[in-house]
């Protein structure tokens, strides 16, 4: 093998080790994308729960569109290998808004918010040498 094309191969792979690990990788961006398809698309579709949701934060109705138009945008991101970590990023960003809402404003569990936080966070964590390309992690 040709070093451009271990350099290839090592860039492409975004996690080392078994191939096991590269399919637990792409079932948890699968399944986080598709929850944030789902709760995005309530949020744009106008679902009832979700507008009253956001009448009782008191944001506003246009947050509601804001909040649904980055988590389907993300999620899509997602699907696609070169932006997942990107969109996972923005995901994790996003998720601190509803933990926060739940714990102080409206009640309720956060737990949900708080797994798909994780699942978010475990994209970012598996795909940072994507993010960072040949800079050194801290160690």
């Amino acid at each position: 093998m040709s070093h451009s094309a271990s350099i290839t191969a090592a860039h492409t792979l975004p996690i080392r080790g078994s191939r096991l690990a590269l399919i637990a990788l792409w079932s948890v961006q699968i399944v986080v994308a598709g929850m944030f398809l789902l709760a995005g698309g309530s949020k744009l579709a106008g679902a009832a729960a979700m507008v009253a949701l956001f009448d009782a934060v008191g944001a506003g109705q246009w947050f509601r569109y804001v909040t649904g138009s980055i988590e389907v945008v993300s999620a899509i991101a997602l699907l696609v290998p070169s932006f997942a970590p990107f969109g996972a990023l923005a995901l994790v960003a996003t998720m601190v808004g509803p933990i926060v809402t739940h714990l102080f404003i409206v009640g309720g569990s956060p737990a949900m918010p708080a797994i798909l936080l994780l699942g978010s966070a475990a994209v970012v964590w598996t795909r940072r040498n994507q993010v960072l390309g040949n800079r050194q992690t801290v160690r």
